[in-house]
């Protein structure tokens, strides 16, 4: 017998041919809907099962208040009552818990679209970020290796009795991922005796695979399975795309299997010529690095802001009878930052309103007003200082309230506008109450916003420590809203000589103008997110880290009711 290489054959690496199905770890998870179109809201329970090599190893199940009602139907089917989740957590609070239980696994679930899509577009709506991973749909991968000999659907019920699940389906999240687990295994059992036993062939033998993305699977052969950033180059050595990984070999080499369904991207792939990598220390360096390169490379597939630095502030006006304005460029004393032009002037606009600033583009003289009294002085919201008809100290109260609202130290512009929408709401004036409503809210989140990102930008240093998962810390060096520094403290290794290593070495920050200190807004959002995570600690801090809470603060409970109001107004619409 021949055991021995013939001459000229290359043997293949282990990681070469694949991750075999038994080492990769499966969440399979189920969601229960009030059957509306995937948004920020909408979902009611989630359920979840973790499985390795054929073992279950976790559960994940709660229900989750969706901020609106559930219709009877959807009641009949499921069983879900709005009593049963009035006390639930909304999603907002499920979704770190969740993602963290689903952090590095490969997703499975039956119609994946559905349910994906769901979590995708709450964890958008929330600030969430959805991870990038591989996920395998049942129904795809039953209509592959059953045939309709076999079973007349494709549905779980019918699946689940065709393989003789442990648990029957019944549209509760929970038991239903739990009848997913028992088809999943049933399938993977078919697929082995076709020859499919690694994560990629069976990524592969999912439909829709060209033999063009197959070819192109030795474009991730020389990258690392550690975290980091990907960059697809073009022809012309172009940036086509950039994206992050934990494992950037595994991501990338998805790229080229039929887990990839989406046409750009698909597009993309046929383009590539080259895909370079940028190894970093953790997921959080990560985050930043791909912000940061998408930024300086603009590539033309990716759809994440190209422009982080281009944001909206809403500012004070230097004159005797200072306005609101919308502006580009941030200084210090402004509110922001804002997406769109369109909600900064929605911001503008309420806190004028709640404050008594005019609204009116004229500069007025201090000392010989001759301007005309507009219609809102008529209605009581101006108080004409255009017409000489109030001076300038009369004026500063109001300029005042918004200084300090923007300062975090005076609330006043909020209960005001607050108490402007109570009153309509006496009047019966329910479409502007709600109008006005929906505007306040906007401002209260704006003002939070700002606050939370200034507070962070203000720090010329803070260092914190997050768990790894391996009983090590995950170490950040931030300063003004910027990551300076980043690595890793495996386990048994003492974290202190490392964390001074990270600050010798840490990216010397100037600080810029403006309430952020010249730091990208999307990037405090992404640091924010990660030290407001469970486990995350200071190691310690140049300044105190403190956020205004006077201010918007003590507004969440208020929030939570305009969102459910705003919900049961889009279902009833």
């Amino acid at each position: 017998m021949d055991t021995g290489r013939r001459p000229g054959a290359a043997q293949l690496a282990f990681d070469e041919l694949g991750t075999p199905l038994r080492d990769i770890t499966f969440v399979v998870f189920d969601l229960e809907t009030t059957g509306t179109k995937p948004g920020p809201d909408g979902i009611t329970e989630i359920g979840a099962v973790k499985i390795r090599a054929g073992e279950i190893v976790g559960e994940f199940a709660t229900f989750v208040n969706p901020g609106m009602p559930i219709p009877p139907q959807i009641v009949e089917l499921t069983g879900i009552t709005g009593a049963m989740v009035y006390d639930a957590p909304r999603i907002e609070r499920v979704l770190p818990a969740f993602l963290e239980f689903i952090s590095g696994a490969v997703l499975v679930a039956h119609n994946a679209a559905f349910d994906t899509g769901f979590m995708r577009a709450a964890c958008e709506g929330h600030g969430y970020h959805w991870p990038k991973t591989a996920v395998v749909c049942t129904v795809r991968l039953a209509r592959r290796v059953i045939s309709r000999d076999e079973t007349p659907s494709y549905r779980l019920s019918a699946l689940a009795a065709l393989f003789g699940a442990r648990t029957t389906p019944n549209h509760r999240a929970l038991a239903d991922a739990r009848a997913t687990v028992d088809v999943l295994h049933a399938l993977l059992e078919r697929v082995g005796n076709l020859g499919v036993h690694t994560l990629e062939e069976l990524l592969d033998y999912l439909p829709e695979v060209t033999a063009a993305q197959r070819r192109k699977r030795s474009l991730a052969e020389h990258l690392p399975s550690r975290p980091g950033v990907y960059l697809f180059r073009g022809p012309s050595d172009e940036v086509l795309y950039v994206g992050t990984s934990s494992d950037l070999r595994r991501r990338v080499r998805q790229y080229f299997t039929g887990s990839e369904s989406r046409g750009r991207i698909r597009e993309m792939v046929a383009l590539a010529e080259r895909v370079d990598a940028v190894e970093c220390a953790h997921a959080l360096e990560a985050a930043v690095r791909e912000l940061r390169l998408i930024a300086a490379h603009r590539p033309m597939y990716n759809r994440r802001s190209k422009n982080p630095r281009h944001s909206w502030w809403v500012a004070l006006t230097e004159e005797a009878f200072p306005r609101l304005s919308v502006v580009r460029m941030p200084r210090d004393g402004m509110l922001g930052p804002f997406r769109t032009q369109t909600d900064a002037r929605s911001a503008a606009d309420t806190l004028a309103g709640a404050s008594g600033l005019r609204t009116c583009t004229q500069r007025i003289s201090a000392t010989s007003p001759n301007g005309t009294p507009c219609v809102l002085a008529e209605l009581g919201r101006c108080g004409a200082p255009c017409a000489g008809k109030q001076t300038v100290e009369a004026y500063r109260p109001g300029v005042l309230a918004v200084s300090g609202l923007i300062a975090g130290t005076d609330g006043r512009p909020l209960r005001a506008a607050a108490d402007q929408l109570a009153r309509l709401a006496a009047a019966e004036h329910y479409e502007q109450a709600a109008q006005h409503r929906d505007q306040l809210a906007g401002l209260i989140r704006a003002v939070g916003r700002a606050h939370r990102q200034s507070a962070l930008a203000g720090i010329p240093e803070l260092i914190a420590a997050g768990p790894d998962g391996n009983g090590g810390w995950e170490l950040a060096v931030i300063r003004h809203g910027r990551l300076a520094s980043a690595g890793v403290a495996r386990r048994g290794v003492p974290p202190m000589p490392v964390v001074e290593m990270l600050v010798a070495s840490a990216e010397t920050v100037i600080p810029g103008p403006g309430p952020l200190f010249g730091a990208i807004p999307e990037e405090i959002g992404i640091l924010l997110r990660w030290l407001t995570r469970p486990g995350v600690r200071l190691v310690r801090t140049t300044h105190p880290w403190a956020e205004p809470a006077a201010v918007a603060g003590g507004w969440q409970e208020w929030l939570d009711l305009a969102a459910s109001a705003t919900a049961l107004e889009r279902v009833a619409g």
